[in-house]
């Protein structure tokens, strides 16, 4: 089904892969942050970013694992400039640690891609008694962003290249709680469900980039945000849907992407000269698409961002 998926307006389609969104594209010069970079699509994101002549910073939890892509990227590419840092992104301390050591290295940051995350698990409590996916999949990344857009704000000013922030969601964004935000029952375990649980975390991926992007441009800072779906992949995301494998036997190449083109859309809007002034938008199989009513809200992206502040603050006194 992916080798007879149209293009669209960008030239590219479902069947793309990273490496072809971003064939001829010189990455020289520019620094990323890739999360989840020890596995599925991070690996491949932060391998094609090398690729093209990028440093690549991989913010993993995992850092055996990391230390094993790391060798494989070199091995294929010699002259890639790729490093392990530490991060899990369901502790604050640890997202504070990893932000201070990271400006503490003196690196530029260009390119802010958040990528990691986990899907349906089980009802559980992150380290900061915030609900496991809401913690990893947002409020970690809310609070990693904020703490680098400083950095990144004076490596665009004296760069003159504008900086981007890509946040990874998903079309799962679109079948969160019927509310959208359960704002007042973040951590209620009654009525929680693990699939609702993981779209209100993918829609609230989509109401940061909104609001990010508003921010930035109302302050007037050359930085971009937007965020992207890369399509059914088969990952570990997949590892608590004991389903999934019998599915993915079934169903194969005909519905669910492969990595090279998983990392796509993700490589496509963090390098790809045409995303260039683009902020604010959705993207899916590299062409801007639409996100669903919910995602667009701009109160209801105001308020995500009013309680991700007060949430982690009152996470501050606490700890």
């Amino acid at each position: 089904m992916w080798r007879l998926s149209s293009k669209g307006a960008s030239g590219f389609s479902s069947s793309s892969t990273a490496e072809e969104v971003t064939q001829g594209i010189d990455g020289s010069g520019l620094t990323a942050i890739v999360t989840g970079a020890s596995s599925g699509i991070g690996t491949e994101t932060a391998r094609v970013l090398a690729l093209r002549g990028v440093h690549v910073v991989m913010a993993v939890r995992n850092m055996a694992a990391c230390r094993e892509v790391k060798k494989a990227i070199v091995k294929e590419i010699p002259n890639a400039k790729v490093q392990a840092m530490e991060l899990d992104l369901s502790s604050l301390a640890s997202v504070r640690k990893f932000a201070s050591e990271f400006k503490s290295s003196g690196l530029p940051l260009n390119i802010l891609i958040n990528n990691a995350g986990i899907m349906a698990t089980p009802f559980m409590l992150s380290k900061d008694n915030i609900e496991l996916q809401f913690a990893t999949n947002h409020i970690g990344h809310f609070l990693l962003t904020n703490l680098l857009l400083e950095t990144m704000g004076k490596t665009a000013r004296e760069s003159s290249k504008e900086g981007r922030i890509v946040n990874v969601s998903s079309r799962r964004h679109q079948f969160s709680y019927p509310e959208g935000i359960r704002f007042d029952r973040i951590n209620d375990q009654s009525g929680y469900n693990r699939f609702s649980a993981y779209g209100q975390s993918k829609l609230a991926n989509v109401l940061h980039t909104s609001e990010l992007a508003r921010r930035l441009k109302e302050d007037g800072v050359d930085i971009t945000a937007n965020s992207v779906h890369p399509g059914a992949i088969t990952t570990n995301l997949f590892r608590n849907i004991s389903f999934f494998s019998g599915l993915v036997g079934l169903l194969g190449k005909y519905v669910i992407k492969n990595v090279e083109q998983g990392a796509a859309t993700t490589c496509y809007v963090a390098l790809h000269p045409h995303v260039k002034g683009l902020t604010g938008s959705y993207f899916a199989d590299s062409n801007v698409a639409q996100a669903s009513s919910q995602a667009v809200n701009t109160e209801l992206a105001q308020k995500l961002w009013d309680f991700s502040s007060d949430l982690i603050y009152r996470c501050s006194q606490n700890s």
